[in-house]
């Protein structure tokens, strides 16, 4: 029986957790200035928890712990720490259907559109809030490659939008579960949501 996995809870808040505790609850990340060194240090020792959950946790999806040597990222790089500027939906109400990975599918809430730039292209992504968290489902010019043809995730804290302004850091892209453990069904990122740039940042994918 496939195994319904929600985009919006475990690890994934356990993770935006764990990298962000710092930061979130000191600055507006809008705003903040971070050094690469401190960001460099934050971040290791997140992806090092996070592996950590991985091995040990009953919640994990790695089925084979004894043989699970930890996770693969890019190397942390603030150039894909944007703030992006948001445009809201007039129309609060509008849903979106997602397309699951097993074939079902859910309605989500459409937010907003995320504005903003990388490597000089000025790229738009859909945010969308499903039981409470707001999150970005998306793929790139790396989806397939370096990293998981399904797509990647980005949860966002609401805290820290203000002013229609909304920092994306693409260093905390994760895969969902179905990555690892196929009997997961974990949501499609929209057609909308493809950039056309490479995103060499966040979680990559090589198979477990």
């Amino acid at each position: 029986m496939m195994v319904k996995r929600y985009l919006f809870v475990g690890i994934a808040l356990l993770f935006l957790v764990l990298l962000y505790v710092t930061f979130l609850k000191k600055n507006n990340p809008a705003t903040e200035q971070i050094t690469p060194d401190a960001y460099q240090k934050q971040m290791v020792d997140a992806r090092r928890k996070k592996d950590n959950f991985y091995r040990t946790s009953t919640d994990s999806p790695i089925t084979d712990k004894n043989r699970f040597t930890g996770l693969t990222y890019f190397d942390p790089s603030l150039t894909y720490r944007v703030t992006a500027r948001l445009e809201p939906f007039a129309d609060k109400t509008q849903k979106l259907i997602v397309r699951l990975s097993d074939g079902s599918e859910e309605v989500y809430e459409k937010y907003a559109h995320a504005v903003f730039s990388l490597d000089k292209t000025v790229c738009r992504l859909l945010i969308v809030r499903h039981e409470g968290t707001l999150s970005v489902l998306f793929k790139d010019a790396t989806s397939g490659h370096e990293t998981y043809g399904g797509g990647r995730y980005i949860d966002l804290e609401p805290e820290t939008i203000a002013d229609n302004r909304v920092v994306l850091d693409f260093n905390a892209a994760y895969n969902p579960y179905c990555a690892y453990a196929p009997d997961y069904a974990c949501p499609l990122p929209p057609a909308e949501n493809v950039l056309p740039v490479a995103v060499k940042a966040g979680e990559t994918y090589k198979g477990h």
